[in-house]
């Protein structure tokens, strides 16, 4: 069975794609005129539809040849057949799902028979476990073995990311087994709520349970049965009430007052609600959210002080890698579901700054936490929230937790998923921008190509070539595509000539009768800026990267003996060979060029993310403040900006700043000691 549908797969290609499409397209439309769910500005596009090019697809193969296409090799202790999710006795809680919920989007948008053979046996337990009453999952607990989580068999949270797989499943394949688990399930958890509430077992369903409601409502729009309303309802009412904490509490500029990781994926929850309830204050609420959390805990990076529980804006502090991916599958939901652009700009800037900086380049080892101004990657305990043996900024399979172990995968298939999207007005949107191609049905029933070429976000200029199979045939389309915010003034050509010129933050919507062979040019001129972070420092940005200093590093990987199956059998430390405690200088916005040289290199590889293969650099001047030194192997507090008569060294010094996510030490955010 399982070998009959990898082949299925694999011998249609992209036609199941275009069956799973069509079918999603017909199930929208049958329900369409219920009034019970809002229309969303957006919906995405069935999974294997958008196919990576350039850096991006160099990052999914990356995955495929690392951790993410061998953790039940390279991770046995859990991820092999004694999984509870396999039917074994061993581990059944989140970790299996958080794999598989990155395995599976990657081995479809690859259409690569051996992961797709790798993903399938848990998608097919998951389906065949199913209960008379509907419940699915492990039945059965187990007593405590060490590193595994084998005793909340019952528990709602882990649910929820295989709801999120099944989902992804049924877009990339049209499986109606899907739709009969899921209904059955939603039906079994209407009946059971009431009596076993989301923190029965334990409180991690009560937060994170915006993505079960993401399906229920996700499900009602292909089905229409009104039950999945109710449980909705019931849903909502008893999980953690973001929007009462967002609008009405000092929950954000409190620390320790939320985990990090279910703000990543709670922050979302409103917004899901939104499409049955599309009050105003789910929105307002969101959005203040957002605000409080950049200005209590915000960091260069995209993120927030949380290493577990939020812990404030000072750069040193963790930020897990969990939250990375968590929060952009959350942003990337509520860009969805709302078409605000400010959603897209948040989700590159964690995309493009914090994720590839936290991972190693073969996608072999990551770290726990990182750190804004991160100076040594060393085994040590530092003033984080959680200490994990000292291990936490370490690279390694299992420093730190293996929640991010088994949970980074879903960032960049995801990502890569939610690149385009199908429009209400039946058109398609480019709305983060990547290197890619996608192949979608517009105007109702045409079938058409668009090849996004760019080196974005590196280059500000994105070519779109369209094609359909008939080239003799045209169609009429809106094709979407965002201005972010920090662009000044984006330009639009059509075939050389230009079309539009847009302000930030907008959306430019461009209808009209395409041919094969049309070509959209989308220029977003970047300029260099600055942002004010914790004591007056400032980063140094350009379009939606994060500048970082250019620290010589030195990689060693470290034996463990100490404590193996707690943190894996080695990690590597990363110490520094060049200096790193340098402040920089304020500069008024309009000299900014003046005093920060922009230079780009020419590629010579797809992959950009390390110092060597950075394709962009700043160069500016710097001087060094002798007091500013290591404390418990990490940068001592920065120094307050403006200090009087701050002790600097003498001389200024050239310093090279490369994109944050090339780096694994950093300075991202300086004390300034004066201004040009």
């Amino acid at each position: 069975m399982n070998l009959k549908i990898t082949l299925f797969v694999l011998l249609t290609g992209a036609s199941c794609s275009a069956f799973a499409q069509s079918s999603q397209s017909k199930s929208m439309a049958r329900h369409s005129d219920q009034a019970e769910l809002r229309q969303n500005a957006y919906s995405q596009l069935p999974l294997g539809a958008i196919k990576p090019a350039g850096w991006l697809r160099e990052m999914l193969i990356r995955q495929k040849n690392g951790a993410t296409g061998s953790l039940d090799k390279l991770y046995p202790l859990v991820m092999n057949e004694r999984n509870g999710w396999l039917g074994g006795d061993g581990d059944q809680w989140e970790r299996g799902p958080y794999w598989i919920d990155g395995l599976l989007p990657l081995a479809y948008i690859l259409q690569d028979s051996g992961l797709i053979a790798k993903a399938k046996p848990w998608v097919e337990w998951a389906i065949n476990s199913q209960q008379p009453d509907g419940y699915f999952g492990p039945l059965k607990d187990y007593p405590g073995e060490r590193g595994l989580q084998r005793d909340n068999s019952r528990d709602w949270w882990p649910k929820m990311v295989m709801l999120k797989i099944l989902k992804q499943y049924y877009s990339a394949t049209g499986d109606q087994r899907v739709i009969s688990v899921l209904t059955n399930y939603f039906r079994y958890q209407l009946k059971e709520l009431p009596k076993t509430p989301l923190d029965h077992w334990t409180y991690w369903a009560k937060f994170r349970a915006g993505d079960n409601l993401m399906v229920v409502y996700w499900l009602y729009r292909i089905t229409g049965d009104a039950f999945l309303l109710e449980l909705g309802d019931l849903l909502h009412k008893q999980t953690f009430d973001y929007s009462n904490a967002f609008l009405n509490t000092d929950m954000l500029s409190r620390q320790g007052s939320i985990h990090c990781v279910n703000l990543a994926q709670g922050i979302k929850e409103p917004l899901i609600y939104y499409q049955h309830h599309p009050e105003k204050r789910f929105v307002d609420a969101v959005k203040k959210g957002f605000r409080d959390l950049d200005k209590y805990n915000g960091m260069a990076h995209g993120l927030y002080g949380g290493d577990e529980a939020l812990h404030g804006n000072n750069p040193t502090q963790g930020s897990e890698l969990c939250s990375a991916v968590e929060m952009m599958f959350s942003l990337e939901s509520m860009l969805e579901i709302t078409g605000e652009t400010e959603f897209a700009d948040r989700l590159e800037k964690i995309a493009f700054n914090a994720l590839p900086a936290q991972t190693t380049d073969n996608y072999m080892e990551r770290q726990y936490f990182q750190q804004a101004n991160q100076v040594m990657a060393t085994r040590h305990v530092r003033n984080f929230a959680d200490n994990h043996g000292g291990t936490d900024v370490c690279y390694g399979l299992l420093s730190g937790y293996p929640c991010c172990t088994s949970n980074m995968h879903q960032g960049w298939p995801k990502f890569t998923q939610n690149l385009w999207y199908t429009t209400a007005d039946k058109g398609l949107a480019a709305l983060v921008y990547s290197p890619s191609e996608v192949t979608a049905l517009v105007a109702g029933d045409k079938k058409v190509t668009l090849k996004e070429e760019t080196n974005y976000p590196f280059d500000e200029s994105i070519r779109f070539t369209l094609s359909m199979d008939d080239k003799k045939n045209t169609v009429i389309f809106p094709l979407h595509l965002r201005i972010p915010s920090w662009c000044r003034q984006g330009i639009v050509k059509i075939n050389g000539k230009e079309f539009q010129k847009a302000d930030s933050a907008a959306i430019v919507k461009i209808n009209r009768n395409w041919k094969s062979g049309d070509v959209v040019e989308l220029t977003l001129p970047m300029h260099i800026y600055q942002n004010k972070w914790h004591e007056n420092s400032i980063s140094v940005e350009r379009g939606p990267l994060t500048y970082a200093l250019k620290i010589g590093q030195e990689m060693k990987r470290i034996e463990n003996k100490k404590d193996p199956v707690e943190y894996g059998s080695y990690y590597y430390e990363v110490r520094p060979t060049t200096p790193w405690n340098y402040s920089l200088f304020q500069i008024a916005a309009d000299k900014m060029d003046l005093h920060f040289q922009f230079e780009k290199k020419s590629a010579t590889t797809n992959y950009p993310w390390n110092l060597e293969n950075a394709p962009v650099m700043i160069k500016t001047k710097a001087r060094r403040i002798p007091s500013w030194g290591l404390y418990n192997e990490t940068a001592g507090q920065v120094p307050y900006s403006m200090i009087y008569n701050m002790e600097v060294s003498k001389e200024e010094e050239e310093v090279v700043l490369v994109p944050y996510g090339c780096t694994k030490l950093r300075i991202s955010q300086f004390p300034v000691v004066g201004r040009k």
